[in-house]
């Protein structure tokens, strides 16, 4: 009798202000971050409030998208499982968790709708792992980031806070630029998002950029958010860009920070009302993208 369950992975996030030092470590794989690197850090956590938003919101996906389940398909009786890529629970514990508890059958999804094997793809690859010599065979979402109904949500998203002169950028958090030696499909993936959405609101003035890069010493992805909005003022944009940050779920650091506070203070400087869309969190739309999905996965292999 085949027993199912979801694992639902995630960056992850510090629980409290006492674990920012060891989440920085293990984000450098096992390499401690210098003084001025964790103030650096600590610091931007303190400037929204001292919390970390992630954690929650990831607890409140992971309860949504049980619920959606059961009322999609009750007769599943699926029980949703986090794991998380540098925080506990890690990948690892979800896994075990499933394998004590009986589990036979797992799908996998990650919080983040574009694939990348630097981000999506480790996820992935850290689960398989975990389940080797166990009996639980597990099944994995690799994208959904061109779904209908998230173009649709994002659109709408959009649209709220759109005005006749307002230009859009669509972000995503940045990777090392030697994904392009690979081919990586994550560049591209992002951008027919970004166009899908351009084409359901006929939208003539939008672009895209990165953020968030890391301070690793190597190129990143580019051009970063903070420059393409000089770029953007050279050409004349003056009144209001609006940022969607499409390859981002939830909101957290890089978004209530990198954005609501560099990028909207980055704008003012220059006289531009820089502003950013909501997030999907736990919206109900958002689980029945992930719902889809996994139904899709679950068709011949938990049915």
């Amino acid at each position: 009798m085949k027993k199912r369950a979801v694992l639902v992975m995630s960056y992850g996030t510090p629980a409290h202000a006492d674990d920012v030092l060891a989440y920085y470590t293990h984000i450098r794989k096992g390499r401690p971050p210098s003084e001025q690197q964790l103030a650096d850090l600590q610091e931007r956590y303190a400037a929204i409030g001292g919390t970390f938003p992630l954690r929650a919101n990831t607890d409140r996906q992971v309860i949504a998208l049980q619920q959606a389940l059961a009322d999609a398909r009750p007769e599943w009786d699926v029980v949703c499982v986090q794991g998380l890529k540098h925080a506990t629970p890690f990948v690892e514990d979800g896994i075990a968790h499933m394998v004590d508890t009986g589990v036979t059958h797992a799908i996998g999804i990650v919080l983040a709708p574009h694939y990348s094997s630097m981000s999506v793809g480790t996820y992935i690859q850290r689960a398989q792992v975990a389940v080797q010599g166990h009996p639980l065979a597990l099944r994995c979402v690799e994208r959904y980031g061109m779904h209908p109904k998230l173009i649709g949500l994002l659109a709408a998203r959009v649209q709220e806070q759109r005005t006749e002169d307002t230009h859009v950028v669509f972000t995503a958090h940045s990777l090392p630029a030697r994904i392009l030696e690979r081919n990586d499909p994550y560049p591209d993936e992002l951008l027919a998002t970004a166009r899908a959405i351009a084409n359901v609101l006929q939208l003539k003035q939008w672009s895209f950029a990165w953020q968030s890069a890391g301070q690793t010493g190597e190129p990143w992805l580019g051009p970063d958010v903070l420059e393409h909005i000089d770029a953007l003022y050279a050409q004349g944009v003056r009144s209001r860009i609006l940022i969607c940050p499409i390859g981002f779920v939830s909101d957290h650091l890089e978004v209530l920070y990198d954005l609501d506070q560099e990028a909207v203070a980055h704008g003012a400087r220059l006289g531009i009302d820089v502003r950013r869309t909501r997030m999907l969190n736990d919206d109900a739309l958002y689980m029945d993208v992930l719902t889809d999905v996994i139904c899709a996965v679950a068709d011949g292999f938990w049915t």
